[in-house]
């Protein structure tokens, strides 16, 4: 397929752009996906290090879903293991069950509780419970109050973002529940798993299809008038950079990961370990084989530390970059014959099952167009 015959460009071969592909290879369309780096599946890319061990490069992906349908397209391509999503939080060199539950309390406080004892006692700890909060800061204090705040919160926010939780969008902490039950799982979604040879070979095994064709190693923005598909484009990368940053860059989290191997089986009781103090410079420490299920006699823990610049991970939550991402997506919405879509093109953390869907409503519309014409 030459670069004008294919009916969709796809730039990005993370899980938007290869389960559009997919779908659309399906009804008969044609798709070229680029990518700038040497390997598919984006941010959820693993592989096997020197020890044998499958390491997630970019983090953590621990996906989960509520959705049935979403399982049934993607088993086509997979089996799955279960995977065990347990974190805890150090806060003063003891282990804690994270997200604050039943349990946390118990041993925090050093006091028995059951559902309406726990509640009672966060009632009396919570600063202003019925205000709308209108940061993280005053999210938290809602919730925990002053003491669980300090100490299980303040110190890995400023680490993870470089700012104070006061700085930060409600929706930051928001995304950390508050469990009045002895539920130890991260998450807490119907489906918990991991495809059972990986997410690389996941989407490996989808984009598989004489109507997909792949170029890696390949950066659309700088030949992009090479490329001239019949349909439309999909855009996955960030969106301020398609547009040459010209109102000014979008700020973005990184991150920095240093891999360590041991000679044991296990170093770790569970899959994932934050940090709660400031003074550690990592955020978390995850061993993903607790997740993976993998029988190795070694090891490997990856250890977390939030950047400035790097990679584009997470975006601010704050009013000035949601204002610089609205303008740049009044540019996006003038394009013509391309969609933006994902992570980066919307200035947005999803996960990996809300990527995947995303594929879909994609593929839905460009067919949807298709049909119009």
């Amino acid at each position: 397929m030459s670069q004008n015959e294919c009916d969709i460009l796809i730039v990005g071969a993370g899980p938007v752009g290869s389960v559009a592909a997919r779908v659309l290879a399906e009804a008969g369309l044609h798709s070229i996906i680029l990518d700038k780096r040497n390997h598919l599946a984006g941010n959820c890319y693993d592989e096997t290090d020197d020890y044998g061990v499958l390491i997630h490069k970019y983090g953590p992906h621990y996906f989960r879903t509520n959705n049935d349908d979403l399982i049934q397209f993607l088993s086509k391509f997979s089996e799955w293991v279960p995977a065990n999503y347990i974190v805890k939080s150090q806060v003063a060199d003891k282990l804690y069950p994270f997200p604050i539950n039943i349990d946390t309390l118990e041993s925090y406080f050093n006091k028995s509780f059951d559902e309406k004892t726990a509640k009672e006692f966060l009632e009396k700890l919570q600063i202003n419970p019925g205000h709308e909060p209108r940061n993280s800061e005053e999210f938290v204090l809602s919730r925990v109050g002053q003491e669980l705040y300090e100490k299980f919160y303040l110190g890995y926010t400023l680490k993870q973002w470089d700012k104070h939780p006061k700085d930060l969008a409600a929706s930051v902490c928001g995304r950390i529940p508050v469990r009045f039950n002895r539920y130890d799982r991260y998450v807490d979604h119907k489906f918990q798993q991991l495809p059972k040879h990986g997410f690389t070979q996941l989407f490996k095994n989808i984009v598989t299809h004489p109507k997909i064709q792949i170029q890696l190693n390949t950066d659309y923005l700088e030949q992009r008038d090479i490329f001239k598909p019949k349909l439309t484009t999909l855009y996955t990368g960030p969106i301020d950079e398609y547009f040459q940053c010209k109102l000014g860059a979008l700020p973005w989290r990184s991150l920095e990961f240093e891999f360590k191997n041991f000679k044991q089986e296990y170093v770790q009781p569970c899959v994932q370990i934050n940090y709660a103090s400031y003074d550690i410079p990592h955020t978390r420490t995850v061993e993903i084989k607790h997740a993976t299920g993998q029988k190795l006699p070694s090891t490997t823990i990856s250890y977390e530390y939030p950047k400035a610049k790097g990679e584009p991970y997470y975006p601010i939550p704050h009013p000035e970059s949601a204002q610089l991402y609205e303008k740049y997506k009044e540019m996006a919405d003038a394009e013509k014959d391309v969609i933006f879509a994902g992570r980066l093109a919307e200035y947005t953390y999803i996960n990996t099952d809300q990527a995947i869907e995303k594929g879909f409503a994609v593929a839905e519309k460009i067919l949807q167009k298709k049909a119009a014409k």
